[in-house]
């Protein structure tokens, strides 16, 4: 009984591009279908999935099933097929079957070359090799399969018999087959056919000008592929004139050059017959016989016409022109070198080519001089700097009047002081523009010359030996030399060790920390340059009492000179009175003038004061509405203190600030960019106008490719131009050793009130009905609308609700209001009750929040649980108030009944510019959008003199926007490297369904 239970003859037929169309007789059924075929046939086979990603087409009433031809030999090869079928194969249609082992094992051995038909036909296939092989048998291992008995086995005469016996359809079919087999087994990955472009780039050189005049194992030894067995190989050498030659001229010719001996040149003159003469080793002969009639034909195919022709005895030993020899140093031994040829160019070449040509600006000695000779001079960013034009070519270094000598030769390639220069007319042509469209007669300004500085000590691009340069490459960089006098200024600049050391001044009521006497004798140092300064250090770190000392120091120049000195300093509204305590108990030698309120002087009763004043203190808003007035004296300096108040260039505080007039100007921030680059521009061009162009300008280079593209390169030049005058230390800077206690932020979660979300789901509901109906800036109005009302309903239901019944009088709460109160909302029952708990432990506390509604009922609630008085400081208390209020919390001399632990604020009011290091807890009641924001105003008790551990309390609504924006806030915590937008306009570009994402209430936290 026969083991089988079916009989299925397969027929194959192979298509030109080696793909085997499949068909199938049954024993049991005659006609057997493509995909019953396709289950069976390839049951084993792993690569096509078991046959699922086969493709069967229906060709004359008959299933075909079509393997690519990548698959064939190895399929076919390996012969893994269900044993319970007796499988039959149409050898009579499809003799070629026979070689498919033979081939397999061709592979397996690597026993195959590319192939030089498919080469000259501008392809890349492979075909088997019996000669490969036998190369293997020296590289074989004495345990390994030997090669003999690989070819042995091959029978790889059988196989050529065989092969040549085809039809050619049929042979075009195996061999492309073959080819593709190969490309899958040993170059199927993109690393593996990079790994082959690298090792034989000559399978891939464009025109394929190696194959001129070579036979097939020529190309192959051409290439690479085999080993050339010549003791010797051909190159081309370019031969400079002579240094006495009055008509230079260049010459190309033909050298053997010995393998074992690199330096053994022998010249060969090759004649218009194709055949080389010359005096070469005996050993040579055989070698030179064979090779030379293929030379001149692959020179021909690859040199221009005329370089290699003619009836002369050696057709290249004849004289170049200066254009003739530029064209081949710079394209034609490139092509040679693509076509398999090696070439020996003049030593100072390749040097010369990697060397792209420069052009600087080089500063006169002395310029610069009078800067750094009185520390009152202000030298100033405008200050004109005298230069002269040099041109760095290779390694000559021109003049200006030189360079046009050469030029005006018009010549490629020039002898210069015993030396060749290669004059590329693009790059000449560059440097010539570059050189028009700058007046060396009128001077560089020396914010020119720092800029150039600045940004053009980076590596340059280099170019190939070939004298092409990269595309980045193009453009002709300017470039400064400085004298003695800048270098060490702009050095000074870069590098915090060679700043001028500078003593505190006698009338500094305060011992200096060794970081904020660098920071004082900084901003001294860039008063002697006239160059802005940003004072950038992080909250609580002293930036004040550096200012402060740096106004003594000016005090100090102006009784040495017999002058007067006057500063204006502008500051928030919120830190008038902490700068007026600061300035009295730190220089208390200082003659101060508070110009604020209505009662402040105007006009010349206003300058006479001024003049007297060692100091001037506003706020920005007085400042703006001053302009006129302000903008009538020249300052001695201008000191903006939160300088963030300006980041806004366009606002009528911000344009009034930076047209005040001043010798010096610095800005004070800890915050320089909380959101978008242009605020650093804007603090920018207050204290260095101009330094960073305009804002479109800006804009243009730096903020699009920054924000939007991100571009590593234009954050490096950024970095570069801003670093020199900007300063900032971060407290946890190990050189800064402040000994501050820890800062301890932790999340509390809350959630909602049944009340509260059933509040939220109605008001996202109504809003998502609208969003069908509303366009433009109604939708946008109804966005915000809804998104101001889901942020207070987070916080209490009764800022929404607006409930009379529950307004608070003169006598407070009753105990069931308050409770009924307190229960409506997680937060502010959470509150409460850790308030109590850090009161228990006799601990002061922090608490912020952006609503009025929200601070005053706080205020009242915790005053009456307390049982002690609560502060609340907000955008519409006085001056006054607000002083009282710092001194009573800071106070620890007032009885108990009368000291205030708990101090509530507005994010605003109180987030800046104050010192509260009585308390060491903070609370963040309801978020804010910008985590810069609510750093500053936790930084009002984490700072110097706080002597505690600070805890920071975050309150965040489970399932709410409040949870959705603190997770996109965790992704974006560098703000100063990133945009975080602070307002909520982005929320309304939002698409509807992204805000309902946004907005919707997630239901497991209901």
């Amino acid at each position: 009984m026969s083991q089988y239970t079916e009989t299925i003859t397969v027929h194959i037929r192979l298509t030109t591009y080696g793909d085997a169309l499949i068909y199938g007789d049954s024993s049991m059924n005659y006609s057997i279908s493509g995909q019953i075929l396709k289950q069976r046939l390839f049951a084993w086979h792993e690569t096509s999935f078991y046959g699922t990603e086969l493709e069967v087409q229906h060709v004359q009433g008959t299933d075909v099933i079509v393997l690519p031809s990548d698959q064939v030999i190895p399929f076919l090869a390996e012969g893994e097929l269900l044993e319970h079928i007796e499988w039959t194969w149409d050898e009579v249609h499809a003799p070629w079957l026979r070689s498919i082992p033979l081939l397999a094992r061709c592979i397996e051995a690597k026993g195959y070359v590319p192939s030089f038909t498919a080469f000259q036909a501008g392809k890349l296939q492979w075909i088997w090799d019996a000669e490969s092989l036998e190369m293997q048998e020296s590289r074989e291992s004495s345990d390994s399969l030997s090669a003999k008995k690989v070819l042995k086995s091959l029978e790889l005469t059988k196989l050529t018999r065989l092969l040549d016996s085809l039809e050619k359809e049929e042979r075009e079919g195996v061999a492309a087959a073959f080819s593709a087999a190969v490309f899958q087994r040993w170059y199927g990955t993109e690393a593996e056919a990079a790994d082959l472009r690298r090792e034989y780039p000559s399978l891939f050189a464009p025109g394929r000008s190696v194959a001129a005049g070579l036979d097939a194992r020529a190309w192959l030894v051409a290439i690479g592929w085999k080993a050339d067995t010549a003791p010797f190989r051909p190159l081309l050498q370019l031969l400079e004139p002579a240094p006495e030659d009055d008509e230079p001229t260049w010459q190309l010719k033909l050298v053997l050059q010995d393998k074992q001996d690199a330096a053994l040149l022998v010249p060969v003159q090759l004649g218009a017959d194709g055949y080389a003469s010359g005096s070469w080793p005996d050993a040579w002969a055989t070698h030179v016989r064979e090779r030379s009639a293929g030379w001149l034909q692959r020179l021909s195919a690859i040199l221009p016409a005329g370089l290699c022709s003619g009836s002369r005895a050696d057709v290249l030993n004849r004289p170049l022109t200066d254009e003739a020899a530029w064209q081949f140093l710079t394209t034609d031994s490139q092509r040679l070198l693509e076509g398999g040829w090696q070439v020996l160019l003049p030593a100072w070449w390749e040097a010369a080519t990697r060397k792209k040509p420069k052009l600087r600006a080089k500063v006169r000695p002395g310029e610069g001089a009078g800067a750094s000779t009185k520390s009152g001079s202000l030298f100033g960013l405008d200050s004109i700097v005298q230069f002269d034009w040099r041109v760095a070519i290779g390694d000559a270094d021109l003049s200006e009047s030189e360079f046009a000598e050469l030029v005006a030769r018009n010549e490629r390639l020039v002898r210069f002081r015993g030396q060749w220069i290669a004059l590329d007319p693009a790059l000449l042509a560059q440097i010539r523009r570059a050189m028009a469209g700058i007046d060396s007669s009128q001077g560089l300004s020396f914010q020119d010359i720092l800029q150039l500085h600045l940004l053009g000590d980076g590596d340059e691009p280099e170019g190939d030996s070939s004298g092409e340069q990269p595309e980045n490459a193009a453009r002709i960089r300017l470039e400064v030399e400085l004298n003695a006098h800048l270098l060490k200024l702009i050095s000074q600049l870069g590098r915090q060790s060679e700043w001028p050391a500078l003593d505190t001044p006698d009338g500094l009521q305060a011992e200096l920390r060794t970081y904020q006497r660098d920071g004082y004798a900084w901003l001294a140092f860039l008063r002697r340059f006239g160059l802005g300064a940003c004072l950038a250090d992080d909250m609580g770190l002293g930036k004040t009492v550096q200012f402060i000392a740096y106004l003594l120091h000016l005090q100090d120049i102006a009784a040495e000179t017999g002058t007067r000195s006057s500063s204006l300093l502008i500051c928030p509204t919120s830190v008038l009175g902490n700068w007026q305590k600061e300035l009295d108990r730190f220089a208390p030698s200082l003659k101060v003038l508070l110009h604020y309120g209505s009662k402040r002087d105007q006009g010349e009763l206003f300058r006479e004061e001024a003049e007297q004043a060692d100091v001037v203190l506003t706020s920005f808003a007085t400042a703006a509405l001053d302009q006129e007035l302000l903008q009538g004296m020249t300052w001695d300096s201008i000191c903006l203190d939160e300088a963030q108040n300006i980041k806004n260039a366009q606002t009528k505080q911000s344009t009034a600030v930076r047209s005040f007039p001043a010798r010096h100007r610095i800005a004070l921030t800890g915050t320089p960019i909380e959101n978008r680059l242009s605020e650093l521009w804007s603090i920018y061009d207050f204290i260095n106008p101009g330094y960073l162009g305009s804002l479109r300008a800006f804009s243009n280079r730096f903020m699009n490719a920054i924000e939007k593209e991100h571009n590593e390169q234009r954050m490096t030049d950024l970095q570069k131009l801003v670093q020199p005058f900007m300063l900032r230390r971060k407290k946890k800077d190990p050189a800064i050793q402040l000994d501050l206690p820890d800062k301890n932020e932790m999340k509390t979660y809350i959630h909602l009130t049944s009340e509260q979300g059933a509040l939220y789901d109605q008001i996202v509901k109504e809003l998502m009905e609208r969003m069908q109906k509303l366009e433009g800036i109604e939708r946008k109005g109804a966005i915000l609308s809804a998104l101001t009302q889901l942020k207070q309903l987070c916080d209490h239901p009764v800022l929404l609700t607006k409930e009379t019944a529950l307004e608070v009088a003169s006598s407070g709460y009753s105990p069931s209001e308050l409770e009924a109160l307190v229960s409506r909302s997680s937060k502010l029952e959470r509150i409460l009750a850790m308030v109590k708990e850090l009161r228990a432990e006799g601990e002061r506390c922090l608490i912020f929040t952006q609503y009025i509604g929200m601070g005053q009922m706080l205020q009242q609630v915790l005053a009456q649980e307390l049982q002690e008085p609560v502060l609340y400081l907000n955008g519409s208390t006085s001056k006054t108030v607000r002083d009282r209020m710092i001194d009573q919390f800071q106070s620890h001399a007032l009885p108990p009944e009368a000291q205030p632990s708990v101090f509530i604020l507005s994010l605003k009011a109180g987030g800046v510019g104050l010192n509260l290091t009585a308390a060491n807890h903070v609370f963040h009641f309801d978020r804010w959008w910008n985590p810069a924001v609510e750093n500053q105003a936790t930084d009002r008790a984490y700072r110097m003199g706080q002597t505690k551990d600070v805890q920071v309390h975050k309150f965040i609504a489970l399932g709410t926007l409040e949870e959705r924006i603190d997770e996109m806030l965790e992704s974006k915590q560098q703000l100063s490297d990133q945009i975080i937008s602070s307002t909520e306009g982005w929320i309304t570009e939002l698409s509807t369904d992204a805000l309902r994402e946004l907005f919707t209430l997630r239901r497991d936290w209901a």
